[in-house]
């Protein structure tokens, strides 16, 4: 009996060898044929442009910055980065692509069983999360695996997430905020006043974002007071030492405002007085003793907590930097209007 299967799988094995060799065959003989006439030539293909501008890094306090888009489709834009226990990870319209972090250039690689336009990608205790416009959100729970999570809100018009650390679960939504403490099996809408797209936790407190400019929870999530709103738009919220920082656009003025606080949120003072007005800036970060901002003139630094402020790196192409901080490592997208 095994003999008879051990035959009938040598002569399978023979018959697909036969056919590709016989269909690999076709296409030859015929580009030979078309080879041969001298009156058609095909012209060579052109190599692919290499990627430039994408991102950048600066590992020395923002002095020098080193492009580190080399391995990145040479046509794509960055839609959002983050990066997290020692992996980079970059959103595009085409999906999302990963390298480990390392001290020479990023190897760029392609999660091919993520093909989703990505637009966000935030921290999570079990793994990373990552927002598809189209299907929601997703988690990664191996490397290149991502399992699909919070199905039930789909119908919601999603723009972030944010994990605190006891694990509670918030989505910002255009209609506000939804709550979980079962990891998404059950969510409470605990705020209805428009959409919010940024939330920071220290000390028991929360700030986040929201249409109306940044609000503040001391009760887990559950209440919200707005503490800045001026004009209304919250763009940007950041844990800074001692409390927090934040960007918020004024829509009397058509500028934006950088603040920070160290009260726990209650109180805010303007940080921006030595930065050009502008209605575009776009990210707030602190590394050390020094605060970076994203401006549409290129990347500031100050060294007196906002007093005074210097240019460093000046824009490409008239886009905006969105800045991003690993340990003491910042990480810089250009995007057109900063976000």
């Amino acid at each position: 009996m095994y003999i008879h299967i051990l035959a009938f799988l040598l002569f399978f094995q023979s018959f697909v060898a036969c056919r590709q060799v016989q269909e690999n065959a076709s296409p030859l003989e015929a580009n030979l044929a078309f080879q041969s006439n001298g009156d058609s030539r095909q012209e060579p293909e052109k190599a692919p442009l290499p990627a430039t501008g994408i991102i950048f890094r600066s590992i020395d306090d923002g002095q020098t910055w080193q492009d580190i888009s080399a391995g990145l489709p040479g046509d794509k834009s960055a839609d959002c980065f983050f990066a997290q226990n020692g992996e980079l990870f970059l959103g595009s319209a085409d999906g999302l692509y990963r390298s480990p972090i390392t001290s020479a250039a990023p190897v760029w690689e392609k999660d091919f069983l993520l093909n989703e336009q990505t637009t966000g990608i935030f921290p999570g205790q079990a793994g990373p999360y990552s927002l598809s416009p189209e299907n929601g959100f997703f988690q990664n729970i191996l490397k290149g695996i991502w399992a699909s999570v919070f199905s039930n809100l789909k119908e919601q018009m999603l723009r972030s997430i944010f994990e605190t650390v006891d694990g509670t679960v918030f989505v910002g939504c255009d209609n506000g905020i939804f709550k979980s403490g079962d990891h998404g099996k059950t969510w409470k809408h605990v705020y209805k006043e428009g959409w919010m797209i940024q939330m920071v936790e220290s000390g028991g407190v929360l700030i986040c974002t929201s249409e109306q400019g940044i609000l503040r929870s001391t009760d887990s999530g559950e209440h919200w007071d707005l503490v800045v709103t001026e004009g209304g738009v919250g763009i940007d919220v950041e844990v800074i030492e001692g409390g927090f920082a934040a960007i918020t656009f004024n829509t009397e003025s058509e500028t934006r405002r950088v603040r920070i606080s160290t009260d726990g949120g209650n109180t805010w003072q303007a940080i921006d007085a030595g930065l050009p007005p502008h209605a575009s800036i776009s990210s707030i970060k602190q590394v050390g003793n020094y605060f970076f901002c994203g401006h549409p003139d290129g990347i500031y630094r100050s060294d007196d907590w906002g007093k005074t402020w210097k240019l460093l790196l000046p824009s490409i192409k008239e886009k905006v930097f969105n800045l991003s901080v690993s340990g003491n490592v910042i990480y810089a997208i250009p995007r057109s209007g900063g976000c």
